[in-house]
């Protein structure tokens, strides 16, 4: 548990370390931009400052080439000039289409008056205004951030995507190495207890012990079984659902507290069938049921309700333990994860393997409320 836990706090660290980093990029990027912007502004009244020059009589050859050499070094920034009267004057680096570019250059003067336009005092009360836009520069530089963090966060997620890919199939090596090792040496002594059951049932006296034996023999070789089949596609036979979970239920009743009561509810179709491996899927029943059963503590009630609907089958399996916090509902399934101080935390992440990568169904925590209890749902499709 505390490893999750440990998990959820690293993930917090890196969630805010990215937003961190995100913001003061930002920040230093809408910096930069406004100082760019301010320096554009200063070179656009410098333009402004030669046209005066420019126009202004008894300017020497020198000034004039000085002039005329600022102002042809504006190729970034979109400027319009126009008069008084708005009548636009003139104009520079504004791309224009080659059919319709008076409407499209007056539709571009709409756009760049909602600025502040800055004024050419050209003497003798002759005034020009002029707007000016933003560089493409300064524009690209607003969408640097953006672009930037869109591709980290690309980066990130196809980073993750892999490492979670690499980290399931590493998971499913082990899953299927250690059920095929424990089938493997449950296997002999099972084999080998079968062999003094019939020598006990030989002797006289002793056909009680032997039945009892025998049972519990039968129950090592369904685990052995359950075991050998995690790893490979197992063979999904059309069975009857309610039967299925009944045999499981009436081995369970055996071996609990008179204490814990089951219920089993299924409305109007007794006899629904499914497509099921019956040792797994009873697998996943005890499995769900005996976490329930530790959740009550030995007094409780385990409703099991059947559900059919259009396609497939929804299966309740509700107790009245203790319940679970909203963030448990997912991590529960994650393989070593316990709440309990005896526990390999294996049962429900085997249980949710089953259903939904041999079943292809689901199984999820339906809702759950903190000393009243928790529902599980399985869902599985129709025969």
């Amino acid at each position: 548990m505390s490893f999750y836990t440990h998990k959820r706090i690293w993930k917090l660290f890196l969630l805010i370390g990215a937003v961190t980093i995100g913001f003061f990029t930002l920040v230093y990027t809408d910096n930069l931009t406004k100082e760019l912007k301010e320096e554009e502004r200063k070179s656009v009244e410098i333009w402004i400052r030669a046209i005066k020059q420019i126009t202004q009589s008894g300017a020497g050859e020198d000034e004039l080439g000085l002039t005329l050499e600022v102002i042809s070094q504006n190729t970034t920034i979109p400027i319009i000039i126009v008069e008084a009267d708005s009548t636009i004057n003139s104009h520079r680096n504004i791309k224009l289409p080659k059919d319709n570019s008076e409407a499209a250059l007056q539709k571009e003067l709409e756009k760049l008056m909602k600025g502040e336009p800055l004024v050419i005092d050209l003497g003798s009360d002759e005034l020009q205004y002029l707007y000016y836009d933003d560089s493409v520069l300064i524009k690209k530089l607003e969408w640097f951030p953006i672009i930037q963090l869109s591709v980290v966060a690309l980066f990130i997620f196809i980073a993750y995507i892999a490492f979670n890919g690499a980290r399931k199939a590493e998971q499913d090596q082990v899953w299927v190495g250690m059920s095929k090792e424990t089938a493997h040496q449950l296997g002999t002594p099972t084999s080998s207890l079968l062999g003094w059951v019939d020598l006990l049932k030989l002797k006289e006296g002793n056909d009680d012990i032997a039945k009892e034996l025998e049972k519990d023999v039968e129950r090592l070789q369904v685990i052995t079984d359950r075991f050998s089949k995690i790893g490979s596609k197992p063979e999904l036979n059309e069975q009857p659902l309610l039967l299925a979970i009944e045999e499981i239920v009436d081995y369970l009743k055996r071996r609990t507290a008179a204490n814990i009561q089951f219920k089993i509810s299924v409305g109007k179709m007794p006899y629904l069938m499914v497509n099921i491996n019956k040792v797994l899927f009873q697998w996943v029943i005890e499995n769900i049921c005996k976490n329930a059963i530790d959740a009550m503590k030995g007094s409780g009630i385990i409703e099991i309700s059947i559900i059919n609907i259009n396609g497939h089958v929804n299966i309740d399996i509700s107790d009245t333990g203790k319940g679970l916090h909203r963030n448990q509902f997912k991590t529960i399934f994650k393989p070593g994860y316990t709440t309990k101080l005896r526990g390999w935390g294996l049962g429900l992440s085997l249980a949710k393997r089953i259903i939904e990568g041999y079943h292809g169904g689901k199984l999820f925590v339906k809702e759950s409320e903190l000393g009243k209890g928790t529902t599980f749902r399985l869902t599985l499709p129709k025969a």
